[in-house]
């Protein structure tokens, strides 16, 4: 079972390493439609939205990178499950608020004519599962092919 369980958290860290990677890699492409995409979901001041369009962007990859490597994961879980409440709270507000939004996660978001409910949905439970990973290395950490098994074990002994 334990074997399983590495290798499922690995899967996890995999995974979300990729996915914010590649979100955070779109984001820094243009940072500017990041804030754009920010701004339309009227939850920040407008002058602060490209702000934290960039800063969103950077923490994205940061936490991708460290993912990647398996350092700190528990911690870099913690941070990803916190970002992922987040983007489930944001998404709901706009679609609770009546707006039709494209989310931005991986694109440079914008204003959508029709169809955002069914968006929204398919988002949130996108997230969701993306929690469920973070959620899963915040109690099983210890993956294959991470720093943290060098470091762990090194101070075990």
């Amino acid at each position: 079972m334990t074997f399983v369980r590495t290798w499922a958290g690995t899967a996890a860290r995999i995974v979300l390493a990729a996915v914010l990677g590649y979100a955070g890699w779109v984001k820094v492409q243009d940072l500017t439609g990041a804030g754009r995409t920010v701004a339309l979901y009227r939850l920040v001041p407008e002058e602060s939205a490209q702000l934290v369009g960039a800063a969103v962007a950077f923490v994205e990859l940061a936490l991708a990178l460290l993912l990647l490597a398996g350092l700190a994961t528990r911690a870099v879980a913690a941070v990803t499950a916190l970002l992922m409440v987040t983007y489930i709270a944001a998404i709901a507000s706009v679609w609770a608020r009546g707006m039709s939004i494209d989310c931005g996660c991986f694109s440079s978001g914008g204003t959508l004519t029709g169809g955002a409910e069914r968006g929204y949905v398919v988002d949130i439970a996108r997230d969701l599962a993306f929690l469920g990973a973070a959620a899963f290395l915040i109690t099983r950490p210890r993956t294959r092919y991470a720093l943290d098994r060098l470091v762990l074990e090194t101070k075990e002994r």
